[in-house]
């Protein structure tokens, strides 16, 4: 199976928009999409659904599973905001700087052992401002330090080096990788092993499986070979996705138009998963090509197609179904929009 074309942007005139053909098609995006239920059964889907994907940011809670799967948070009195931020790629506001502070707090351990680097915060691209020139950000800002204090914090629960913890031979991420590789049905060494953008082991994986881990994130009730820990995570996620995210940002509008039902986490290079707890499904999307612009129109229309798009859903989330394209000067010169229709998969035999 191939990615499925599942994204078009257009280009043409406002007042040729209502005609016979509308804008002009300038581009393609192509991707795949799984929709599985908890058990692992596919239920919908476009391209190919079995697709090898690096799971990037999406994984971030299950890097943080082991941890909670140890009784970490409550060891350390972490807050429900604060684990939410381990599975963050969070913007840099101030409240997202103080809890990763706080977090380190508690845990011992000074914002200088934090490897992920240093990076401008996502906030001013995601409210559409300048990046303040000439300013030095600190390890705090970067998305990924709620993740990375997570990280630190395993490491003070065990005992275990705080040094190198990013190393793929580090207990930590040994951990993280034996977790995961039993969470997706997978051996370790059929999970294809990358560097993320900060610094850690990132892993890939067939489609559905990571809408398999996202739809058994959303389960009500204890997961029969993880107990609540899963729970402990969904919980913190919907509870706080201004933590998760930010302000302007997809993953904190598609967790407040769910309502505390829906749970989501886009990674780097266009990929979304997010998990449905009423419906008890899990949706992964990757975009082929990794372009962003093309990740929010078709998780939109994968919503919408699933009938979980009611009016107020709808209105909240409208500005994600086809965003105009503006020149430099402001003019709508086209948009992009979902051209896919999901397919229903063949029941189980």
């Amino acid at each position: 199976m191939h990615p499925a074309p599942l994204v078009a942007t257009t280009r043409g005139y406002p007042q040729d928009r209502d005609l016979a053909g509308g804008y002009a098609v300038e581009n393609i995006h192509h991707g795949s999409i799984a929709v599985v239920d908890v058990a692992g059964h596919l239920l919908w889907s476009a391209g190919d659904p079995d697709v090898m994907t690096f799971t990037r940011s999406a994984l971030k809670p299950f890097q943080a599973l082991p941890f909670v799967l140890d009784d970490g948070p409550a060891r350390f009195g972490f807050t429900r905001a604060e684990l939410a931020l381990l599975c963050a790629s969070h913007s840099g506001e101030e409240k997202h700087l103080v809890g990763v502070t706080a977090i380190l707090d508690k845990i011992g351990v000074d914002e200088s052992q934090l490897a992920c680097g240093c990076a401008a915060p996502l906030y001013y691209d995601a409210v559409g401002l300048p990046v303040p020139a000439g300013r030095r950000w600190r390890t705090v800002h970067h998305n990924c330090s709620g993740k990375h204090s997570g990280f630190l914090a395993w490491c003070r629960l065990h005992g275990a080096p705080t040094a190198d913890y990013v190393d793929p031979a580090h207990p930590l991420q040994r951990a993280i990788r034996a977790t995961l590789a039993d969470c997706v049905r997978m051996t370790e060494d059929t999970l294809p092993m990358g560097i993320d953008g900060c610094s850690a082991p990132n892993y890939a994986m067939p489609l559905a499986r990571l809408a398999h881990l996202y739809a058994r994130l959303a389960q009500p009730g204890p997961d029969p070979r993880l107990g609540g820990a899963l729970g402990e995570l969904f919980d913190a996620m919907t509870a706080h996705p201004d933590m998760v995210s930010g302000d302007s940002r997809t993953d904190l509008a598609w967790m407040q138009a769910g309502g505390g039902d829906w749970v989501a986490k886009i990674g780097a290079d266009a990929v979304q998963a997010i998990g449905i707890r009423s419906a008890g499904i899990g949706i992964a999307i990757k975009v082929a090509d990794g372009a962003p612009r093309a990740l929010h129109p078709a998780t939109f229309s994968v919503l919408d197609q699933l009938g979980l798009l009611d009016a107020t859903r709808r209105a909240h989330l409208d500005p994600y179904r086809a965003p105009p394209l503006k020149n430099a000067r402001g003019i709508v010169a086209g948009d992009v929009h979902a051209v896919f229709t999901l397919d229903k998969a063949e029941p189980p035999a």
